[in-house]
Protein backbone atom coordinates (compact mmCIF):
# COMPACT_ATOMS: atom_id res chain seq x y z
CA UNK A 1 0.00 0.00 0.00
CA UNK A 2 0.65 3.73 -0.86
CA UNK A 3 0.81 6.89 1.54
CA UNK A 4 0.26 9.51 -0.25
CA UNK A 5 -0.60 13.29 -0.08
CA UNK A 6 -1.35 15.88 -2.31
CA UNK A 7 -3.17 18.22 -3.29
CA UNK A 8 -6.76 18.72 -3.74
CA UNK A 9 -8.12 18.56 -7.06
CA UNK A 10 -9.36 21.00 -9.17
CA UNK A 11 -11.29 18.04 -11.82
CA UNK A 12 -14.56 16.77 -11.00
CA UNK A 13 -15.68 14.10 -13.76
CA UNK A 14 -13.45 11.40 -14.79
CA UNK A 15 -14.55 11.37 -18.49
CA UNK A 16 -11.62 11.65 -21.00
CA UNK A 17 -10.55 12.88 -24.42
CA UNK A 18 -8.29 9.61 -26.79
CA UNK A 19 -5.78 10.35 -28.68
CA UNK A 20 -2.58 7.94 -29.98
CA UNK A 21 0.48 9.37 -30.89
CA UNK A 22 3.70 7.19 -31.69
CA UNK A 23 7.01 7.55 -31.93
CA UNK A 24 8.94 7.32 -35.11
CA UNK A 25 9.44 3.86 -34.07
CA UNK A 26 6.17 1.67 -35.77
CA UNK A 27 3.81 0.23 -33.40
CA UNK A 28 4.87 -3.06 -34.86
CA UNK A 29 8.33 -2.64 -33.94
CA UNK A 30 7.38 -1.25 -29.96
CA UNK A 31 5.66 -4.87 -30.07
CA UNK A 32 8.36 -6.81 -30.99
CA UNK A 33 10.96 -4.68 -28.71
CA UNK A 34 9.05 -6.09 -25.86
CA UNK A 35 8.86 -9.74 -26.99
CA UNK A 36 12.62 -9.76 -27.85
CA UNK A 37 13.93 -8.88 -24.21
CA UNK A 38 10.62 -11.07 -22.37
CA UNK A 39 12.88 -14.00 -21.41
CA UNK A 40 15.62 -11.82 -19.03
CA UNK A 41 12.83 -9.88 -17.09
CA UNK A 42 13.11 -12.54 -14.31
CA UNK A 43 16.93 -11.91 -14.00
CA UNK A 44 16.70 -8.08 -13.03
CA UNK A 45 18.93 -7.04 -10.68
CA UNK A 46 20.86 -3.61 -9.68
CA UNK A 47 23.26 -4.47 -12.59
CA UNK A 48 23.98 -3.32 -16.52
CA UNK A 49 22.24 -6.47 -18.14
CA UNK A 50 19.43 -6.51 -19.74
CA UNK A 51 15.87 -6.92 -19.06
CA UNK A 52 11.98 -7.02 -19.84
CA UNK A 53 8.20 -7.51 -19.98
CA UNK A 54 6.22 -10.18 -20.22
CA UNK A 55 4.06 -11.19 -23.03
CA UNK A 56 1.03 -8.66 -23.89
CA UNK A 57 -2.73 -9.29 -24.73
CA UNK A 58 -4.59 -7.31 -26.14
CA UNK A 59 -8.50 -6.85 -25.60
CA UNK A 60 -11.34 -4.68 -27.28
CA UNK A 61 -11.43 -1.28 -25.72
CA UNK A 62 -15.53 -0.36 -23.82
CA UNK A 63 -16.73 2.87 -25.58
CA UNK A 64 -17.94 4.73 -22.28
CA UNK A 65 -14.74 6.04 -21.66
CA UNK A 66 -11.86 7.55 -23.00
CA UNK A 67 -7.79 8.20 -22.03
CA UNK A 68 -5.77 10.68 -23.71
CA UNK A 69 -2.93 8.64 -25.21
CA UNK A 70 1.06 8.79 -25.80
CA UNK A 71 3.36 6.81 -26.52
CA UNK A 72 7.35 7.15 -27.34
CA UNK A 73 8.72 3.65 -26.16
CA UNK A 74 12.11 3.02 -26.68
CA UNK A 75 13.95 -0.17 -27.95
CA UNK A 76 14.47 -2.37 -25.80
CA UNK A 77 11.80 -0.95 -23.32
CA UNK A 78 12.70 -2.44 -19.95
CA UNK A 79 16.67 -2.11 -17.94
CA UNK A 80 17.75 -2.41 -14.98
CA UNK A 81 17.69 0.60 -12.88
CA UNK A 82 21.01 2.56 -12.66
CA UNK A 83 21.81 5.78 -11.54
CA UNK A 84 22.33 8.41 -14.74
CA UNK A 85 25.21 10.54 -14.86
CA UNK A 86 23.51 13.36 -16.61
CA UNK A 87 20.89 14.12 -13.83
CA UNK A 88 22.25 16.15 -10.82
CA UNK A 89 22.19 14.66 -7.55
CA UNK A 90 21.26 17.27 -5.50
CA UNK A 91 22.29 17.29 -1.54
CA UNK A 92 19.99 19.66 -0.81
CA UNK A 93 17.81 20.38 2.33
CA UNK A 94 15.50 17.56 3.30
CA UNK A 95 12.75 17.44 0.40
CA UNK A 96 9.15 17.11 2.05
CA UNK A 97 7.66 13.43 1.51
CA UNK A 98 4.77 13.33 -0.32
CA UNK A 99 4.48 9.23 -0.90
CA UNK A 100 6.17 6.29 0.03
CA UNK A 101 5.25 3.12 -1.42
CA UNK A 102 7.32 -0.64 -1.24
CA UNK A 103 7.78 -2.50 -5.22
CA UNK A 104 6.42 -5.14 -5.90
CA UNK A 105 8.70 -7.85 -4.60
CA UNK A 106 9.46 -5.61 -0.98
CA UNK A 107 13.00 -5.33 -1.49
CA UNK A 108 13.11 -1.33 -2.70
CA UNK A 109 10.78 1.25 -1.77
CA UNK A 110 10.14 4.63 -3.42
CA UNK A 111 10.09 8.48 -1.95
CA UNK A 112 8.07 10.75 -3.97
CA UNK A 113 8.97 14.31 -2.69
CA UNK A 114 8.32 17.98 -3.22
CA UNK A 115 11.26 18.46 -5.68
CA UNK A 116 11.39 14.79 -7.56
CA UNK A 117 11.67 10.94 -6.43
CA UNK A 118 14.38 9.04 -5.16
CA UNK A 119 14.64 4.92 -5.15
CA UNK A 120 16.50 2.89 -2.39
CA UNK A 121 17.22 -0.51 -1.59
CA UNK A 122 16.20 -2.13 1.60
CA UNK A 123 18.37 -5.11 2.67
CA UNK A 124 21.45 -3.59 2.35
CA UNK A 125 19.84 -0.16 3.20
CA UNK A 126 20.76 2.52 0.61
CA UNK A 127 19.97 5.26 -2.12
CA UNK A 128 20.09 3.45 -5.22
CA UNK A 129 19.29 7.05 -7.31
CA UNK A 130 17.42 10.18 -6.75
CA UNK A 131 15.76 13.14 -9.38
CA UNK A 132 15.04 16.06 -8.66
CA UNK A 133 13.67 18.16 -11.22
CA UNK A 134 14.22 21.53 -11.93
CA UNK A 135 12.02 24.14 -10.42
CA UNK A 136 11.53 22.03 -7.38
CA UNK A 137 8.33 20.30 -8.74
CA UNK A 138 6.45 17.38 -6.76
CA UNK A 139 5.70 13.94 -7.54
CA UNK A 140 2.66 12.75 -5.58
CA UNK A 141 2.98 8.99 -7.01
CA UNK A 142 5.66 6.69 -7.53
CA UNK A 143 5.13 3.22 -8.50
CA UNK A 144 8.08 1.08 -9.39
CA UNK A 145 8.33 -2.09 -11.71
CA UNK A 146 10.59 -4.48 -9.63
CA UNK A 147 14.11 -2.93 -10.41
CA UNK A 148 13.66 -2.10 -13.66
CA UNK A 149 13.78 1.26 -15.09
CA UNK A 150 10.00 1.98 -16.03
CA UNK A 151 8.29 3.98 -13.29
CA UNK A 152 4.78 4.95 -13.18
CA UNK A 153 4.78 8.72 -11.86
CA UNK A 154 2.02 11.59 -10.60
CA UNK A 155 2.33 15.18 -9.48
CA UNK A 156 1.79 16.06 -6.77
CA UNK A 157 2.24 18.54 -3.84
CA UNK A 158 1.99 22.39 -4.50
CA UNK A 159 3.89 22.77 -7.09
CA UNK A 160 3.13 19.01 -9.24
CA UNK A 161 6.25 18.59 -11.60
CA UNK A 162 3.21 16.85 -13.73
CA UNK A 163 -0.31 17.62 -13.69
CA UNK A 164 -2.51 15.38 -10.84
CA UNK A 165 -4.91 14.09 -13.51
CA UNK A 166 -1.99 12.39 -15.68
CA UNK A 167 0.35 9.05 -15.12
CA UNK A 168 3.98 9.59 -16.66
CA UNK A 169 5.39 6.25 -17.48
CA UNK A 170 9.11 7.18 -16.96
CA UNK A 171 12.07 5.61 -18.67
CA UNK A 172 14.83 6.38 -16.19
CA UNK A 173 17.72 5.44 -18.67
CA UNK A 174 16.41 7.63 -20.84
CA UNK A 175 15.70 10.64 -18.17
CA UNK A 176 12.46 11.16 -19.94
CA UNK A 177 8.98 10.14 -20.13
CA UNK A 178 7.77 7.64 -22.81
CA UNK A 179 4.22 7.24 -22.28
CA UNK A 180 1.30 9.30 -20.53
CA UNK A 181 -1.89 8.51 -19.94
CA UNK A 182 -4.56 11.71 -19.12
CA UNK A 183 -8.02 12.27 -17.25
CA UNK A 184 -10.43 14.36 -16.38
CA UNK A 185 -10.32 13.73 -12.52
CA UNK A 186 -7.27 13.35 -10.32
CA UNK A 187 -5.08 10.26 -10.39
CA UNK A 188 -5.12 8.84 -7.05
CA UNK A 189 -2.61 5.92 -7.21
CA UNK A 190 -1.28 3.17 -10.04
CA UNK A 191 -0.36 -0.20 -9.98
CA UNK A 192 1.97 -1.83 -12.25
CA UNK A 193 2.53 -5.53 -13.33
CA UNK A 194 4.83 -6.78 -15.77
CA UNK A 195 1.87 -6.90 -18.36
CA UNK A 196 -0.89 -3.99 -16.83
CA UNK A 197 -1.29 -0.62 -15.55
CA UNK A 198 -4.03 0.04 -13.26
CA UNK A 199 -4.75 3.74 -12.62
CA UNK A 200 -7.18 4.58 -10.15
CA UNK A 201 -8.93 7.62 -10.00
CA UNK A 202 -11.80 8.53 -7.11
CA UNK A 203 -14.51 6.44 -8.02
CA UNK A 204 -13.31 4.54 -11.72
CA UNK A 205 -10.14 1.94 -12.21
CA UNK A 206 -8.59 1.39 -15.38
CA UNK A 207 -6.92 -1.31 -16.41
CA UNK A 208 -4.32 -1.06 -19.49
CA UNK A 209 -2.06 -3.05 -21.61
CA UNK A 210 1.25 -2.46 -21.09
CA UNK A 211 2.90 -2.58 -24.66
CA UNK A 212 0.42 -0.37 -26.16
CA UNK A 213 -1.16 0.82 -23.10
CA UNK A 214 -4.90 -0.07 -24.82
CA UNK A 215 -7.32 0.34 -22.69
CA UNK A 216 -8.51 -3.15 -22.02
CA UNK A 217 -11.18 -2.92 -18.82
CA UNK A 218 -12.73 -0.07 -16.34
CA UNK A 219 -14.50 -0.85 -13.01
CA UNK A 220 -16.78 1.52 -11.32
CA UNK A 221 -16.25 1.94 -7.41
CA UNK A 222 -17.63 3.54 -4.41
CA UNK A 223 -15.76 6.74 -3.54
CA UNK A 224 -12.40 5.41 -3.46
CA UNK A 225 -10.52 9.00 -1.74
CA UNK A 226 -7.32 6.90 -0.83
CA UNK A 227 -7.34 4.78 -4.30
CA UNK A 228 -7.41 1.88 -2.39
CA UNK A 229 -6.22 -1.17 -5.03
CA UNK A 230 -3.99 -4.35 -5.28
CA UNK A 231 -3.31 -6.43 -8.28
CA UNK A 232 -1.90 -10.27 -8.08
CA UNK A 233 1.98 -10.39 -9.02
CA UNK A 234 2.14 -14.01 -10.05
CA UNK A 235 2.68 -14.29 -13.99
CA UNK A 236 0.34 -15.52 -15.82
CA UNK A 237 -3.37 -14.81 -14.41
CA UNK A 238 -4.41 -10.87 -12.93
CA UNK A 239 -6.32 -11.00 -9.81
CA UNK A 240 -7.28 -7.31 -9.27
CA UNK A 241 -9.34 -6.26 -5.48
CA UNK A 242 -10.93 -2.93 -5.17
CA UNK A 243 -13.19 -1.81 -3.34
CA UNK A 244 -16.79 -2.51 -4.34
CA UNK A 245 -20.14 -0.01 -4.99
CA UNK A 246 -21.09 -0.85 -1.28
CA UNK A 247 -19.80 0.24 2.13
CA UNK A 248 -17.21 -2.40 3.37
CA UNK A 249 -17.41 -4.40 0.25
CA UNK A 250 -14.75 -5.26 -1.53
CA UNK A 251 -14.76 -6.57 -5.38
CA UNK A 252 -12.57 -9.39 -6.87
CA UNK A 253 -11.48 -9.71 -10.38
CA UNK A 254 -9.88 -13.27 -11.78
CA UNK A 255 -9.18 -12.52 -14.80
CA UNK A 256 -7.87 -15.43 -15.77
CA UNK A 257 -11.32 -17.51 -14.96
CA UNK A 258 -13.15 -14.63 -16.48
CA UNK A 259 -15.14 -14.47 -12.85
CA UNK A 260 -16.05 -11.60 -10.40
CA UNK A 261 -16.62 -11.73 -6.87
CA UNK A 262 -17.95 -9.59 -4.38
CA UNK A 263 -17.19 -9.90 -0.65
CA UNK A 264 -19.01 -8.21 2.41
CA UNK A 265 -15.84 -7.92 4.47
CA UNK A 266 -17.10 -5.22 7.19
CA UNK A 267 -19.61 -3.12 8.25
CA UNK A 268 -17.77 0.25 8.07
CA UNK A 269 -15.98 1.39 5.18
CA UNK A 270 -13.12 -0.65 3.83
CA UNK A 271 -9.83 1.25 4.91
CA UNK A 272 -6.73 -1.10 3.72
CA UNK A 273 -6.29 -4.56 2.47
CA UNK A 274 -3.83 -6.55 0.84
CA UNK A 275 -3.27 -9.25 -1.36
CA UNK A 276 -0.58 -12.35 -1.67
CA UNK A 277 1.54 -12.56 -4.40
CA UNK A 278 -0.51 -15.08 -6.02
CA UNK A 279 -4.03 -13.48 -5.37
CA UNK A 280 -5.18 -15.98 -3.53
CA UNK A 281 -5.46 -14.63 -0.06
CA UNK A 282 -6.49 -11.29 1.07
CA UNK A 283 -6.48 -9.17 4.25
CA UNK A 284 -8.87 -6.26 4.93
CA UNK A 285 -9.44 -3.99 7.68
CA UNK A 286 -12.48 -1.20 8.15
CA UNK A 287 -12.75 2.33 8.99
CA UNK A 288 -13.18 0.87 12.88
CA UNK A 289 -9.43 -0.27 12.54
CA UNK A 290 -10.04 -3.09 15.25
CA UNK A 291 -9.88 -6.25 13.25
CA UNK A 292 -8.06 -7.36 10.67
CA UNK A 293 -10.28 -10.38 8.27
CA UNK A 294 -8.14 -12.82 5.62
CA UNK A 295 -10.54 -14.32 3.21
CA UNK A 296 -10.21 -16.56 0.34
CA UNK A 297 -10.27 -14.64 -2.87
CA UNK A 298 -11.70 -17.20 -4.92
CA UNK A 299 -14.82 -18.38 -2.67
CA UNK A 300 -15.10 -15.53 -0.62
CA UNK A 301 -14.36 -18.11 2.77
CA UNK A 302 -12.97 -15.94 5.82
CA UNK A 303 -10.26 -18.01 6.67
CA UNK A 304 -9.14 -16.19 10.02
CA UNK A 305 -9.58 -12.64 12.13
CA UNK A 306 -7.04 -11.04 14.41
CA UNK A 307 -7.59 -8.19 16.58
CA UNK A 308 -5.01 -5.16 16.42
CA UNK A 309 -6.74 -3.44 19.13
CA UNK A 310 -9.93 -2.52 21.39
CA UNK A 311 -10.13 0.84 20.18
CA UNK A 312 -10.59 2.11 17.00
CA UNK A 313 -7.35 3.35 14.85
CA UNK A 314 -6.59 4.21 11.28
CA UNK A 315 -4.73 1.16 9.49
CA UNK A 316 -1.91 2.41 7.48
CA UNK A 317 -0.63 -0.45 5.47
CA UNK A 318 -1.27 -4.50 5.99
CA UNK A 319 1.42 -6.91 4.65
CA UNK A 320 1.45 -10.96 3.89
CA UNK A 321 4.92 -12.30 4.34
CA UNK A 322 6.02 -14.44 1.25
CA UNK A 323 5.18 -17.86 2.76
CA UNK A 324 1.72 -16.28 4.38
CA UNK A 325 2.41 -17.47 7.48
CA UNK A 326 2.84 -13.84 9.08
CA UNK A 327 0.68 -10.35 8.50
CA UNK A 328 2.38 -6.90 9.68
CA UNK A 329 0.02 -3.78 10.41
CA UNK A 330 0.68 -0.39 11.23
CA UNK A 331 -1.33 2.33 12.04
CA UNK A 332 -1.76 5.65 13.75
CA UNK A 333 -1.86 4.09 17.17
CA UNK A 334 2.26 3.80 16.30
CA UNK A 335 2.47 0.15 17.20
CA UNK A 336 3.55 -2.62 14.05
CA UNK A 337 1.90 -5.61 14.90
CA UNK A 338 3.24 -9.07 13.18
CA UNK A 339 0.04 -11.66 13.50
CA UNK A 340 0.30 -15.45 13.50
CA UNK A 341 -1.63 -16.94 10.01
CA UNK A 342 -3.26 -20.36 9.91
CA UNK A 343 -4.50 -20.38 6.67
CA UNK A 344 -5.49 -23.92 5.41
CA UNK A 345 -6.09 -23.40 1.59
CA UNK A 346 -9.72 -23.59 0.84
CA UNK A 347 -10.63 -23.85 4.30
CA UNK A 348 -12.26 -21.66 7.12
CA UNK A 349 -10.84 -21.54 10.32
CA UNK A 350 -13.32 -19.56 11.90
CA UNK A 351 -17.02 -19.96 12.36
CA UNK A 352 -20.06 -18.15 10.81
CA UNK A 353 -20.15 -16.14 14.05
CA UNK A 354 -17.85 -13.58 11.86
CA UNK A 355 -20.24 -12.30 9.69
CA UNK A 356 -21.46 -10.00 12.45
CA UNK A 357 -20.41 -6.41 13.21
CA UNK A 358 -16.61 -5.56 13.48
CA UNK A 359 -16.78 -4.80 16.81
CA UNK A 360 -18.21 -8.20 17.99
CA UNK A 361 -17.11 -10.69 15.79
CA UNK A 362 -14.87 -12.95 17.66
CA UNK A 363 -12.09 -15.80 16.71
CA UNK A 364 -12.74 -19.33 16.95
CA UNK A 365 -8.92 -20.28 17.28
CA UNK A 366 -8.70 -17.66 20.17
CA UNK A 367 -5.44 -17.05 22.04
CA UNK A 368 -6.72 -16.45 25.06
CA UNK A 369 -7.18 -19.17 28.32
CA UNK A 370 -10.32 -17.69 29.01
CA UNK A 371 -12.65 -19.43 26.24
CA UNK A 372 -14.76 -21.21 28.79
CA UNK A 373 -16.16 -17.39 29.39
CA UNK A 374 -17.34 -16.70 25.70
CA UNK A 375 -20.74 -16.35 27.01
CA UNK A 376 -19.64 -13.85 29.94
CA UNK A 377 -17.04 -11.50 28.81
CA UNK A 378 -16.71 -9.19 26.36
CA UNK A 379 -15.38 -11.35 22.75
CA UNK A 380 -12.12 -9.39 22.66
CA UNK A 381 -11.27 -11.15 25.93
CA UNK A 382 -11.09 -14.61 23.43
CA UNK A 383 -9.77 -12.69 20.40
CA UNK A 384 -6.37 -13.42 18.42
CA UNK A 385 -4.00 -11.00 19.36
CA UNK A 386 -0.68 -10.35 17.97
CA UNK A 387 2.57 -12.53 18.38
CA UNK A 388 4.83 -9.37 18.33
CA UNK A 389 5.12 -5.65 18.24
CA UNK A 390 7.59 -2.61 17.71
CA UNK A 391 6.58 1.12 19.03
CA UNK A 392 6.72 3.95 17.25
CA UNK A 393 5.93 7.74 17.00
CA UNK A 394 2.41 8.18 16.83
CA UNK A 395 3.08 11.48 14.94
CA UNK A 396 3.69 9.97 11.40
CA UNK A 397 2.45 7.69 9.14
CA UNK A 398 4.09 4.10 8.60
CA UNK A 399 3.66 1.06 5.87
CA UNK A 400 5.32 -2.23 6.51
CA UNK A 401 6.24 -4.90 4.67
CA UNK A 402 8.31 -8.02 5.83
CA UNK A 403 11.75 -8.01 5.50
CA UNK A 404 14.11 -10.57 2.63
CA UNK A 405 16.06 -11.84 5.87
CA UNK A 406 13.76 -14.33 7.91
CA UNK A 407 11.28 -13.26 10.73
CA UNK A 408 12.44 -9.30 9.72
CA UNK A 409 10.12 -6.20 9.02
CA UNK A 410 10.60 -3.11 7.66
CA UNK A 411 9.09 0.01 8.32
CA UNK A 412 8.70 3.09 6.27
CA UNK A 413 7.82 6.21 8.29
CA UNK A 414 6.55 9.92 6.09
CA UNK A 415 9.05 11.35 8.63
CA UNK A 416 12.01 9.84 6.33
CA UNK A 417 12.42 6.92 8.83
CA UNK A 418 13.52 3.53 7.75
CA UNK A 419 13.50 0.37 10.58
CA UNK A 420 14.64 -3.09 10.00
CA UNK A 421 13.14 -5.28 13.40
CA UNK A 422 13.34 -8.59 14.09
CA UNK A 423 10.56 -10.63 15.77
CA UNK A 424 10.77 -14.07 17.81
CA UNK A 425 8.68 -16.56 15.67
CA UNK A 426 8.37 -18.51 18.99
CA UNK A 427 8.02 -15.99 22.18
CA UNK A 428 6.97 -12.85 20.30
CA UNK A 429 6.78 -10.04 22.35
CA UNK A 430 8.32 -7.00 21.59
CA UNK A 431 10.71 -6.71 18.27
CA UNK A 432 14.64 -5.97 17.95
CA UNK A 433 15.19 -3.07 16.10
CA UNK A 434 18.00 -3.99 13.90
CA UNK A 435 18.63 -0.91 12.06
CA UNK A 436 17.58 2.66 11.73
CA UNK A 437 18.14 5.74 9.54
CA UNK A 438 16.51 8.98 8.10
CA UNK A 439 16.57 8.36 4.49
CA UNK A 440 15.78 12.09 3.40
CA UNK A 441 18.86 12.68 5.39
CA UNK A 442 20.88 10.38 3.14
CA UNK A 443 24.03 12.31 1.39
CA UNK A 444 23.13 10.41 -1.85
CA UNK A 445 23.57 7.82 -4.04
CA UNK A 446 26.01 4.88 -3.22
Amino acid sequence: MATTISSSSPFTDSTTNTRLLTSSQPQSLISSSIDSIESQFSNISFSSAPSSMQEQEQQSNPNDEEQQLKLDLPSPLLQTLNPNPNLSDSPCSSPSLLHLSFNQDHGCFAAGTDNGFRIYNCDPFREIFRRDFDHGRGVGVVEMLFRCNILALVGGGPEPQYPINKVMIWDDHQSRCIGELSFRSEVRTVRLRRDRIIVVLEQKIFVYNFADLKLLHQIETIANPKGLCVVSQVSGSLVLVCPGLQKGQVRVEHYGSKRTKFIMAHDSRIACFALTQDGRTLATASSKGTLVRIFNTFDGTLLQEVRRGTDRAEIYSLAFSNTTQWLAVSSDKGTVHVFSLKINAGSSTVDKAHNSPDNDVTGSSASSSLSLLKGVLPKYFHSEWSVAQFRLSESSQYIVAFGHQKNTVVILGMDGSFYRCQFDPVTGGEMTQLEFSNFLKLEGPF
